[in-house]
């Protein structure tokens, strides 16, 4: 448990002294990975005693390798509890970029990190929920590998920074271009018997309910427009030409089961493609194996899974 005489959110020189451990050097490449992650993420993500953990974690910020978002700071002004999210600060990303040639996809990520907006880190956390629970579910598997998207083979011969990896536009007949900024984009990585590796491709859409479903306009963004995207992509074959894949799906998870019903009757409406898209609300991250749990498609009454 992190002593109370230290601040939450301001750094302290009353801490001892850290030298770095192969656990320390995870953690940061967790958070790299994912930018923001909740200190249960963490422990879920490292393994072996929580406590220990938390500990880690408060020296890595005290020290400057971490940062603390000061935008959760009003849950515990409120009288709220709730645990602490990490991103990356300055000294993390100096040593990840020194020691093992990581570089982060901006310049002095620590002050950006610790300013960001809540509603910006609210959604980055909704994706890291998903992450999290498709990468535990994966190992437990022991027979699937998650792959990021930094990792995943693209075409070409030279790999663009990662902030730029997976950013497209298609025409929309009609309507114009429309640009295309996945939430992640990952692959689950499986080996049949013969040893045949098989990829199966997959863009997040992870939707707080902030955004509206559909609007009369498409030069302003929904969800319906999301789903035009998509179907462009595929139906224009931008993610065999530009990336390489053979195929992709369209995962979105969503707040709560009514916004559910309506993203599904949205896409719905699509003239093709439908066979693209799962959805399922928040419930799903709390299913024993998520791989194998049923998605809703955009097909009245079908369902899917990760795996087939």
């Amino acid at each position: 448990m992190e002593s109370p005489r230290l601040p939450r959110f301001d750094r302290s020189q009353e801490v001892a002294a850290i030298h770095l451990e192969d656990r320390d050097i995870d953690i940061l490449r967790f958070i790299h990975r994912h930018r923001f992650l909740r200190s249960s993420h963490i422990a879920e993500l490292i393994g072996g005693s929580r406590q220990q953990i938390l500990r880690r974690l408060q020296l890595l910020f005290h020290h400057g390798y971490l940062e603390r978002p000061r935008a959760q700071i009003d849950y515990y002004h409120n009288g709220g509890t709730r645990e602490i999210v990490y991103g990356l600060g300055n000294k993390g990303e100096t040593w990840l970029a020194r020691e093992l040639g990581i570089v982060s996809q901006k310049l002095r990520c620590g002050e950006k990190n610790r300013a960001v907006r809540r509603m910006f880190l609210e959604h980055a956390l909704m994706v890291s929920d998903i992450i999290v629970a498709i990468e535990l579910a994966c190992r437990k598997s022991g027979s699937v590998r998650l792959l990021m998207d930094d990792a995943l083979p693209r075409n070409g011969s030279e790999t663009p920074p990662r902030d730029r990896l997976f950013r497209w536009k298609v025409n929309i007949p009609g309507k114009g271009k429309i640009g295309v900024i996945p939430d992640r984009v990952f692959a689950l990585e499986r080996s049949d018997e013969s040893g045949q590796r098989d990829l199966a491709y997959f863009f997040l859409e992870a939707d707080r309910g902030t955004m509206p479903v559909i609007r009369r306009d498409l030069s302003q963004t929904s969800m319906h427009r999301k789903f035009l995207a998509y179907e462009a992509t595929w139906s224009q074959s931008i993610h065999r030409t530009q990336f390489g894949f053979h195929r992709f799906r369209v995962l979105t998870v969503t707040n709560s089961a009514a916004r559910l019903e309506t993203l599904v009757e949205a896409c719905s409406q699509l003239e093709r493609g439908h066979g693209l898209f799962l959805f399922a609300d928040r419930s799903v991250l709390q299913k024993e194996d998520i791989l194998s749990a049923l998605w809703r498609t955009a097909k009245h009454s079908e369902t899917g899974s990760l795996l087939n």
